[in-house]
């Protein structure tokens, strides 16, 4: 039956081939249901201009995915459809090239290796053919264990049954299959099966003629043949798998013989642990990609009962889902390292690790590593090391990290006791290559080496001063070390010093210390003490009284610029201090004559009734419209307002009240609400909400409405000016801390146009350094942050735009305070590696006529002012209105009056608006003010 099956295979395959000779590709033709006899002409015609077409654009495509491949092979998503159109358009050549090349990038999934199988399967007719399927098999049981795979490649193997050894083979094959998965709790009772169903044939094939007596040879071969399925059963149902209970019972409808009580009680063992593992595969069954918190409780819970080889074929199982997590990899192939150490094994874990996660140069460490423990050719480790530095790291500290480990690789081949050798040349030459590498590529692609201190450098010399006994060329590399701006830090001259002292002599010691003491700028105290430690020991009364000089006058100096220092420090501080005190007494006086210009207003209306016809129109007309500070509504004080309908005579009718004026007599009316005190002990059910829109009309309403979603609210208290304007911020209280909790996620809310900050409520009287920030500061692998974005650029715009390059997790448009766009976003991918390629890609592209930048999001760190000391205080003290967000500009106005400014002296206005006596003056007895009518007061302005 199996050879039959293997003859229909072979000659179909036949078939196949003299099509796609004859005719170049092969199409499966798409019949029409509803077309009849008569329009088949027709439609075949129509039918065959849009094949045309589509495949002339199939082409094109083609083409466009090869060139894209030819600028980066590392895009995955473009081997994908290259490989898809391929295969569509029947270009098998072409489509078995391409899942080449991709298969030596990537380990491939399941679905690629499947259908890649299956169409090399409709291929292969003659032997040779076979012989190259079954190397593709063997590649592809090799990137994932995978049930599928092998079960298909068994039942593959059962088509060469004919050939000699086939039997032999197939078995093997199966054998192979069940140690790698047949221990997979859901999949693996199909393999168990599909071997069995394979020996019960072999069984039918040796079974005598009916009525003929059976050979002692046949008879010998029914029995072994018999106990092979016998041998079969009883190891699977020692295994917890599922749907056990049907195996059991087909055993024992297959078997003549009672099952042995042994068999039995190994079933019900494997029953039990069947039942231990039913919640984590259930668990595993309801979750959703990527699972990675489920399959770890399955691997500790494997961990603790310790068989290897579960654990493995979980672990195995997690990555088949997980290939681009890391740390998934790091753990397992850590398991294999410490635990099995079988070499095979552990070398395939390490190299599919850095092949599914390139760009993490804690795997290929790990890898070189491995390959060291287990003795592999050095010529290979080179290779994979060259592999490593074309990875495509994402810090420049990365390099510096693998060149260390490849280093320290070389330095353990190094037999030390020989002057001279090959291994100390290549380990010479290869420290040399790394800080070149290192000052070349990586410098030139991060604008840094990721070495500043230099760590190689250091490691080169003191490999050439302790193993070597080289220190000369110890001390010329660290006299390069020195030049490249390490020459300031007492802690480089003094990791010098001590390899002087433990390999060189005193003279080229105190020499080195000499030099620190000139140089470092630090701690020079802590070099100067060292070198008096030294001559103390060791010098004559000369180095003593020479050391002595040198440490006093460069101490001398260092605290002279210190002094200098704190004296600027000092000056600029009480430079400050005296401006803001010139601006709070400068606030006070604008303050006191804004109170008297009131008052005055009315006095001097009184005072002249005949010209108030003509002064009170030019006033009007004059009179500019005050501003609330923040309130965009531009609505005149309420003061102002009886003022000009009052004192001018204007008793016309009254005009019906506008929103403005609702507004304000709503503010008034809050004016006689008492303040209620934050209560601080209730913090931890309080949130602070704040810049919410000044305009907001009864803030108590609105907020409460939105809150109820979090939890019961026991109270609203917003905050509102002396005049009663509602200030932008508010307390909300809420019965208990998980509903507080819970409003934090309306964080960056909008309402009414603008985003809604809501923070725990902390008192920074008591935690000054509290700070509430939702998003990381550090680097995110998985996330980018894009500039350059028109500001009309939205975010279902961007997630178009980036979706064509992996699975977005979430996009963050950066706006300000008033919820508008400042042309920054930071998206999140599922993984590194698409955020990766989505870099590639979108660098440098452009949007609606705007180029963008995109990097992977790595935020700088903040630099923090310095607290100011005691008794001196510090620059950064100042508070930052003083010059408002941006600083002192050259467009600040002064707002004084120019026939002011002439004056020489500061003078202060009367409530009636006559100047008062200066203060050289003031002691003298002041007479009572003289009253001036408005033509009074024009007259003055006029002479003026």
């Amino acid at each position: 039956m199996a050879a039959a099956g293997a003859e229909a295979v072979a000659a179909a395959a036949e078939e196949e081939e003299e099509e796609a000779a004859a005719g170049g590709k092969r199409r499966l033709p798409l019949p029409d249901p509803e077309s009849g006899g008569d329009s088949e002409d027709e439609g075949d015609s129509d039918s065959s201009g849009d094949g045309e077409d589509e495949e002339k654009e199939n082409e094109a495509e083609i083409q466009r995915l090869e060139e894209q491949l030819s600028i980066n092979a590392f895009d995955y998503n473009c081997h994908l459809d290259l490989i898809k159109l391929l295969r569509q358009e029947g270009e098998l050549v072409k489509l078995r090239r391409a899942r080449q090349k991709m298969s030596e990038l990537f380990p491939l999934t399941e679905e690629i290796w499947l259908d890649w199988l299956k169409d090399e399967i409709k291929m292969a007719s003659e032997i040779s053919e076979r012989e190259k399927v079954y190397e593709l098999f063997e590649r592809a049981v090799k990137d994932y264990i995978c049930p599928e795979i092998w079960l298909e490649y068994a039942q593959y193997s059962i088509g060469g049954i004919g050939q000699e050894g086939g039997i032999e083979k197939v078995r093997s094959i199966f054998e192979r299959a069940l140690t790698a998965v047949g221990l997979h709790v859901t999949k693996g009772t199909a393999l168990w099966e599909a071997y069995r169903e394979f020996e019960n044939a072999i069984l039918e094939t040796a079974q005598p003629a009916p009525g003929s007596v059976p050979s002692p040879k046949q008879q010998q071969m029914l029995c072994s043949q018999l106990e092979r399925i016998h041998t079969l059963f009883r190891r699977q149902l020692g295994i917890p798998l599922l749907d056990m209970e049907a195996s059991y019972a087909e055993y024992e409808e297959w078997s003549e013989e009672p099952i042995p009580e042994t068999i039995i009680k190994n079933y019900k063992k494997a029953l039990q642990q069947l039942e231990k593992c039913k919640p984590y595969e259930e668990a595993l069954l309801g979750a959703e990609t990527p699972k990675l918190a489920e399959y770890q409780a399955y691997i500790d819970f494997e961990m603790k009962a310790g068989d290897p080889a579960r654990i493995q074929l979980i672990y195995e199982r997690a990555l088949a889902e997980n290939c681009l997590v890391p740390d998934l990899w790091a753990r397992y192939n850590q398991y294999l390292d410490r635990q099995l150490r079988v070499k095979e094994l552990v070398l395939s874990a390490h190299d599919r690790a850095v092949r599914n996660c390139p760009w993490t140069v804690g795997l290929w460490i790990r890898y070189l590593l491995a390959m060291e423990r287990h003795g592999v050719d050095h010529c290979i480790i080179s290779e994979i090391f060259e592999k490593a530095l074309n990875a495509g790291f994402i810090q420049a500290t990365d390099y510096v990290e693998i060149w260390q480990a490849y280093l320290d690789y070389l330095r353990r081949r190094v037999d030390f006791t020989q002057d001279s050798s090959k291994e100390l040349e290549e380990l010479r030459s290869a420290f040399a290559r790394a800080v070149e590498y290192l000052k070349q590529e990586v410098e030139e692609r991060f604008s840094e080496s990721g070495d500043p201190s230099c760590t190689i450098m250091q490691n080169w010399a003191r490999v050439e001063a302790r193993l070597c006994n080289n220190m000369q060329k110890a001390r010329e590399l660290w006299d390069n070390i020195m030049t490249k701006g390490n020459a300031k830090y007492a802690n480089m001259w003094l990791e010098y010093y001590n390899l002087e002292r433990a390999h060189g002599d005193t003279q080229h010691c105190r020499k080195a210390l000499h030099r620190a003491v000139q140089c470092t700028s630090d701690y020079p105290e802590h070099v100067c003490e060292v070198l008096l430690t030294l001559e103390r020991i060791e010098g004559t009364l000369e180095d003593w009284d020479a050391a002595v000089q040198k440490t006093e006058n460069r101490l001398a100096r260092v605290n002279e610029q210190r002094a200098k220092v704190a004296e600027k420090e000092a000056a600029l501080a009480k430079q400050e201090e005296e401006k803001a005190e010139q601006r709070k007494q400068a606030r006070a006086e604008k303050k006191a004559s804004k109170k008297a210009k009131k008052n005055r207003i009315g006095d001097k209306r009184k005072a002249d009734d005949d010209d108030e016809g003509e002064w009170g129109r030019e006033e009007e007309a004059e009179q500019p419209s005050k501003r609330h500070k923040g309130d965009g509504d531009g609505l005149l004080l309420e003061e102002d307002m009886e003022l000009e309908t009052g004192l001018f005579g204007r008793s016309g009718a009254e005009k019906p009240d506008r929103p403005a004026n609702q507004k304000q007599k709503a503010s008034t009316s809050r004016k006689d609400i008492p303040k209620v005190l934050h209560d601080s002990s209730k913090d931890n059910v309080t949130v602070f909400v704040s810049n919410l829109s000044y305009n907001m009309a009864e803030p108590e309403v609105k907020l409460k409405e939105l809150f109820e979603s979090c939890g019961e609210v026991e109270q609203i208290r917003p905050v509102f000016s002396n005049k009663g304007m509602f200030r932008g911020y508010c307390y909300v209280e809420f019965k208990d801390e998980k509903s507080a909790l819970q409003a934090l996620g309306l964080d960056r809310k909008v309402v009414e146009g603008r985003p809604m900050f809501v923070s725990p409520c902390v008192d920074k009287n008591k935690n000054p350094d509290f700070k509430v920030f939702r998003y990381s500061t550090t680097l995110e692998k998985h996330k980018l942050f894009i500039s350059g974005l028109p500001f009309s650029c939205t975010k279902e715009e961007l997630e178009d735009v980036c979706k064509a390059h992996g699975n977005v997790k979430d996009i963050r448009l950066v706006t300000n305070r008033a919820g508008k766009p400042k042309g920054l976003a930071y998206v999140e991918y599922e993984n590194e590696a698409q955020a990766s390629q989505a870099v590639l890609k979108m660098d440098g592209l452009t949007i609606k006529e705007h180029v963008i930048k995109v990097a992977i999001s790595n935020p700088p760190l903040r630099k923090l002012p310095d607290k100011p000391e005691a008794g001196r205080a510090s620059q950064f003290a100042v508070p930052r209105q003083i010059y408002g967000a941006r600083g002192k500009g050259r467009t600040q106005l002064s707002m004084m009056p120019r026939a002011l400014q002439r004056q020489s002296n500061p003078v202060a206005k009367a409530e009636n608006g006559v100047v008062q006596n200066s203060p050289a003056t003031s002691s003298e007895p002041a007479e009572e003010p003289k009253k001036m009518s408005n033509a009074d007061f024009a007259k003055m302005l006029l002479n003026k």
